[in-house]
């Protein structure tokens, strides 16, 4: 039997507290400080630290966004742990009680099952986007505060300004449905008939990482082990070959679409519907039909 703890660190979560509880935690811990409001990665590596050292987890997981992949790796120094980086699968042997760390490597081209059984905690970072949300409240959550008197003179670097950037986009990892395009799309110019689908369809726009190595789509739009993990309601792939490097950001979409002129194409392997066929002869068939679709309604 495993016992589920979030820890959350921040300043003004208080109201939200209890919206958390239907996620199947057992505890919540709030670390609270007025100067955790923006990330400082020396307070977060403290907190966690000596939560730690107070509460000895066997498990340590966090999400591998900018924020985790950054004190992750100090944490896990400062508890003489290991740690295993973008975990894309995980499970537990209930009888050893290891965790079962799944990540890509060798460039993607083999999953690889990484344990650490002779020490603990036992820690990873994970992809955001790759697990399903599951509702499962348990009842009597306990919730724990507990107030870091920080002060700006504690850390060792200092917020002058914080700039928002600017989207254009909804993000990927939000996104219920995603258009992607691969090789197959032959060029930039290409990705004009990709727009007009997701246009169409009211969806984001992604591609494989050789799409943003050839300056076809911004890097921020890449689906795949070196970008996004996205899980959508539906996501099309046009003229994507399916490899292992691709499929680990989206394998989880409810529903895929596989746009591909090559009948043996890997992609296919994943896909609930296949449409072997040119994708810039199949696209705009299917953007005139939904359009027939969206004028008959």
């Amino acid at each position: 039997f495993l016992n589920l703890t979030l820890v959350i660190l921040g300043a003004d979560f208080d109201d939200k507290l209890g919206e958390l509880k239907q996620y199947g935690m057992d505890e919540i811990i709030y670390v609270k400080s007025p100067l955790l409001k923006d990330y400082y990665s020396d307070f977060y590596v403290k907190s966690i630290t000596e939560l730690v050292i107070d509460n000895k987890p066997e498990i340590i997981l966090i999400g591998a966004t900018p924020t985790g992949r950054d004190f992750a790796p100090r944490v896990a120094k400062k508890l003489n742990a290991g740690l295993t980086a973008d975990c894309t699968g995980l499970d537990i042997n209930l009888v050893t009680r290891n965790l079962l760390q799944t990540r890509p490597t060798f460039g993607g081209n083999i999953m690889a099952t990484i344990i650490t059984p002779s020490s603990r905690p036992q820690m990873a970072t994970v992809r955001p986007g790759i697990f399903k949300r599951i509702h499962r409240e348990k009842p009597n959550v306990q919730i724990r505060k507990i107030h870091f008197e920080f002060t700006e003179k504690d850390s060792v670097s200092k917020i002058v300004k914080v700039i928002n950037k600017e989207r254009t986009h909804v993000n990927l990892e939000e996104a219920e449905i995603i258009i992607a395009g691969g090789r197959g799309v032959g060029s930039k110019e290409g990705f004009k008939i990709i727009e007009a689908l997701a246009e169409t369809l009211g969806a984001e726009l992604a591609g494989s990482r050789i799409t943003v190595e050839l300056d076809w789509l911004d890097a921020d739009r890449q689906v795949g082990q070196t970008g996004k993990t996205v899980s959508p309601k539906l996501y099309i792939a046009c003229g994507i070959s399916g490899a292992i490097q691709h499929v680990v950001g989206m394998q989880n979409a409810e529903i895929i679409v596989a746009i591909n002129k090559d009948p043996n194409a890997s992609i296919f392997n994943i896909a609930h519907y296949g449409i072997i066929g040119d994708l810039h002869e199949v696209i705009p068939v299917l953007i005139e039909e939904l359009n027939k679709i969206k004028t008959e309604s």
